[in-house]
């Protein structure tokens, strides 16, 4: 297995190690397989298969804005209740590209079932026939542009025949090298749990460094479990656990149209059966779960386009979850809070603009907030032994920058993670597609 190493260039990964990332290992019942569709101008890989030779059940949540690319209509049309094959490309979103984009998917997942039935003759003692209908589809790039409909297609042979079997760390960070498109890093996360007295594995992967806001991000995030677990069930956890983790994370404001995170469970391990969210046997699944989604969701704000700093957001005591979470975001998103940081300047007073501009009723005089354990406003007034020298030495000094507002009116909170603005935030998405 060959890593192509082109994913890496002209990004700040260069420095990037294998003991950077999780051992990610072997999961039952998924094949891995990336190639180079020539989607790009230089040679890398851009389109990448996740097979499912037994099928998998799954679950997904997609984007809220209004416009959706062609992939997610797709997606929501499919109704198998088993999935065969998920096949993501980058450089191309597929989206505002009308009936030509819908019927390149069409096309697409008619060779690609051809294809892999073709490989189940081959290499299956009880060969099933692939359909079309079992085939998701992940893009991401830019929007407006034809689809390479025929690159793609030719391509699907050579995509098939790499196919891996066995996964190892390097093919995971090969298939999560293969779908980024502005990022810096692959992004990679795991964990292993018990579901009753059955150990199970939790591995994912994602993109996305800009255009990243829920609802979702310009996000694609996969999950896979070796679990046997329901559609049902892998929906309600999903829909649980992104809330406070994909869903709660920002970059620069703006919502994508092809955002997707996709959770596949193979059922090779035989596990106890699962019927409720809130069955005690299912808890730390729940939970390494949302480790999982956390870890990756934070990858994708701390590989930001032009970040240099990691932004927690913490609204504590608010009256309902939905006000903290307002204010979070209002801090978040605020341009001028973000280019502070960048530049190092403890202004608080963009703090309190952007907490004023969220909508909420405030009061004043329970208001408090701290950046780091530096505590700024108590009360509603500037603390009395505030120094901004220290606030300065803290933002200089600290790659995470935690601001935390306490609201005193109610016990309800909310976390929101971003990132600064930096010129080469400006930088990245001016020369995008130049």
């Amino acid at each position: 297995m060959v890593i192509n190493l082109k994913n890496f260039v002209e990004s700040c990964s260069s420095k990037l190690k294998m003991n950077d990332f999780q051992d990610l290992d072997h999961i039952d019942g998924i094949s891995i397989s990336a190639v180079c569709a020539n989607l790009y101008k230089s040679v890398r890989d851009d389109l990448v298969m996740f097979y499912f030779r037994d099928g998998a059940n799954y679950a997904s949540v997609y984007t809220k804005s209004k416009i959706v690319s062609e992939n997610i209509k797709w997606n929501l049309n499919v109704r198998k209740i088993k999935i065969k094959a998920l096949i993501v490309n980058t450089r191309n979103a597929n989206a505002f590209t009308g009936l030509m984009g819908y019927k390149g998917l069409k096309e697409i997942a008619e060779e690609a079932s051809l294809q892999l039935t073709k490989k189940q003759v081959e290499d299956e003692d009880n060969p099933k026939k692939i359909q079309s209908s079992e085939i998701l589809f992940g893009c991401t790039g830019t929007i407006g542009e034809k689809y390479p409909t025929d690159k793609i297609i030719k391509s699907i042979p050579n995509l098939i025949s790499k196919i891996k079997y066995t996964q190892n760390k390097l093919i995971w960070v090969k298939a999560a090298m293969g779908i980024i498109t502005t990022d810096t890093k692959p992004k990679l996360a795991m964990e292993e749990c018990e579901i009753g007295s059955k150990k199970v594995k939790i591995y994912g992967i994602a993109k996305g460094s800009g255009m990243i806001f829920p609802n979702m991000a310009t996000t694609l995030g996969y999950i896979f479990t070796d679990a046997t677990l329901s559609n049902d069930i892998l929906n309600k956890l999903l829909k649980k656990n992104i809330e406070t983790t994909f869903n709660a994370i920002s970059c620069d404001g703006d919502t994508s149209t092809n955002d997707m995170v996709s959770i596949f469970s193979t059922g090779k391990v035989n596990n106890l059966m699962i019927n409720n969210i809130n069955d005690k046997k299912i808890s730390n699944f729940d939970k390494a779960l949302h480790s999982v989604l956390l870890n990756l969701a934070k990858r994708v704000v701390n590989d930001g386009e032009g970040a240099s700093k990691f932004i927690t957001i913490n609204v504590t005591k608010a009256k309902t979850d939905n006000d903290a979470k307002k204010i979070a975001f209002s801090i978040a998103n605020s341009p001028l809070v973000k280019t502070a940081i960048a530049g190092n300047d403890p202004n608080w007073g963009r703090i309190i603009m952007a907490i004023g501009k969220a909508g909420i009723d405030i009061n004043i005089k329970k208001l408090s907030i701290k950046l780091g354990h530096i505590k700024i406003i108590e009360k509603g007034q500037l603390f009395k032994s505030y120094i901004e020298d220290d606030a300065a030495v803290y933002m200089r000094e600290s790659k995470k920058i935690d601001i935390t507002v306490e609201m005193n009116v109610g016990k309800n909170f909310f976390t929101a993670y971003t990132m600064d603005f930096t010129k080469k935030y400006i930088e990245i998405n001016a020369d995008y597609r130049t």
